[in-house]
């Protein structure tokens, strides 16, 4: 009589497992996420991940003297703006997972590489969808109506992981798309697909693949409702770089943020324009963040606004009106509403604006969203021209913090911030009069931009609105 399998229950968060339940997992402490499952080690050909995550078994120790630090090759994917954020290009051997939601446009960005970038043979695995539609989506991409695409691409409807690596071995292709490791599963496995066994044991079967053969693989990933890239944190850690497809899928633009790249910097983005041609690179985003009317409207101001590595200014809207209806209405679109609030407690407090009685409606153009607190400036004086009913001008930029007291304080990355506007043609930005040192102002041209120092609300409305009263 054969023996039951042993069962176990395991965190869907971090795939930790416990021989009871739990309501709390006491790793990553997350509360209701334990389910019952077969256990890895019920089955002899369920190796442990931890084991052969890179499938060296012939290892040895070497003296770190003695380890080449040459510069990694890079293979080129003909998407500048994606071979920024990986550093330069993808590393052989790599593994990159792309996470997001449904629908923000991972699978057109994966099957885009391949399509885009001659001389690069490709091995394209899809679990959703069949060839023919990945074929109709190809056409799409390249504008043609019939005929043959990229030939060094090759398509492979397949979820099972045994058959994914078999044909990759035979293929040898130079890049590896899985589409997506959530339908990818394991034979050896008595776990449904998308469970935390499955797809951590299937993550760790392609980095096996990947270290031994030099074959880099992506990795398409879903994301939770909270946010978070499904499956268990283990697969963020194998993995040697994290890149988030962010965006609202009712605008046009796309960010890539990378999360973790072990081959280059955390600290940059990129933006792209869906269209219906797939997504094209936005190689300088201030030009659509920024005014796109002539007149000069009230109640619209320029901020600049750094995310990773790049400056890049966007246009802050704000309306305030009488409240109609008695409570006044605080509502925000791409910023904080918290912070929001704050702003409008010092303009009350610290520089007697009377807004309490006012409805305030603050909105970020393009769909973006505002985490650096140098756009505060911007947001004060779109509140100011609404409130005044009066327009700043054009040419006019904005890169500061606002303090509690009222006081404007000085912010990171000013060069840059004031490059960039110099660039796009600004005539005059506005930042703290304690952000400029003596050699800054001397390394600044002050031809091509007019800098204004201001030290609180008060000389900031004196200066802007000189004219309006």
């Amino acid at each position: 009589m054969p023996s039951k399998a042993k069962t176990v229950w395991y965190c869907t968060s971090c795939g930790n497992e416990t021989s009871k339940w739990m309501g709390r997992c006491p790793v990553c402490g997350e509360w209701n996420t334990m389910k019952e499952g077969p256990s890895r080690n019920s089955k002899p050909s369920s190796a442990a991940p931890s084991r052969a995550l890179v499938g060296l078994s012939d290892s040895k120790p070497v003296p770190l003297k003695d380890i080449s630090v040459d510069k990694d090759r890079r293979i080129l994917i003909g998407n500048p703006e994606v071979e920024r954020i990986l550093g330069g290009g993808i590393v052989p051997g790599s593994m990159i997972l792309l996470g997001g939601e449904p629908g923000i446009g991972k699978s057109t960005l994966a099957l885009q590489i391949p399509l885009r970038s001659k001389g690069l043979r490709t091995l394209y695995v899809s679990g959703e969808e069949s060839p023919r539609q990945i074929k109709l989506r190809a056409l799409r991409l390249l504008r043609q109506e019939e005929g043959d695409t990229e030939e060094g691409c090759t398509i492979l409807g397949e979820t099972q992981v045994d058959n994914i690596i078999r044909y990759a071995r035979e293929l040898s292709p130079d890049l590896l798309v899985v589409d997506s490791i959530q339908t990818i599963y394991s034979e050896n496995i008595d776990s449904a697909a998308s469970s935390v066994t499955q797809v951590r044991e299937c993550a760790a079967a392609l980095l096996r693949l990947a270290k031994e053969s030099g074959i880099p693989v992506i990795l398409i990933g879903h994301i939770t409702k909270d946010g978070a890239i499904a499956g268990p944190k283990v697969l963020e850690h194998i993995v040697d770089v994290v890149l988030q497809f962010e965006g609202d899928t009712r605008h046009s633009h796309r960010i890539l943020r990378s999360i973790k790249n072990r081959f280059g910097s955390t600290a940059e983005i990129a933006i792209f324009e869906m269209t219906g041609t797939g997504l094209r690179e936005v190689e300088n985003p201030s030009e659509i963040l920024t005014p796109m009317h002539q007149e000069a409207l009230s109640g619209v101001a320029v901020g600049s606004m750094v995310d990773g590595s790049r400056p890049f200014l966007i246009e802050i809207q704000a309306l305030v009106s009488t409240a109609a209806y008695g409570m006044p209405q605080r509502s925000a679109t791409g910023y904080d509403v918290r912070r929001l609030n704050m702003l409008l407690a010092v303009l009350e407090k610290r520089a007697g604006f009377k807004l309490s009685a006012k409805d305030v409606f603050l909105n970020v153009a393009g769909g973006m969203r505002v985490s650096d607190t140098a756009c505060d400036l911007a947001v004060v004086v779109s509140i100011l021209s609404s409130n005044f009913d009066l327009p700043v001008s054009p040419g006019t930029c904005f890169a500061a913090e606002v303090g509690l007291s009222g006081e404007i304080r000085p912010i990171g990355r000013i060069e840059a911030r004031i490059s960039e506007a110099a660039r796009l043609g600004y005539k005059e930005i506005y930042i703290s009069s304690y952000n400029l040192s003596d050699d800054l102002r001397r390394s600044i041209p002050s031809s091509s931009i007019r800098i204004v120092e201001v030290s609180d609300i008060g000389a900031l409305c004196r200066s802007l609105f000189k004219n309006g009263q």
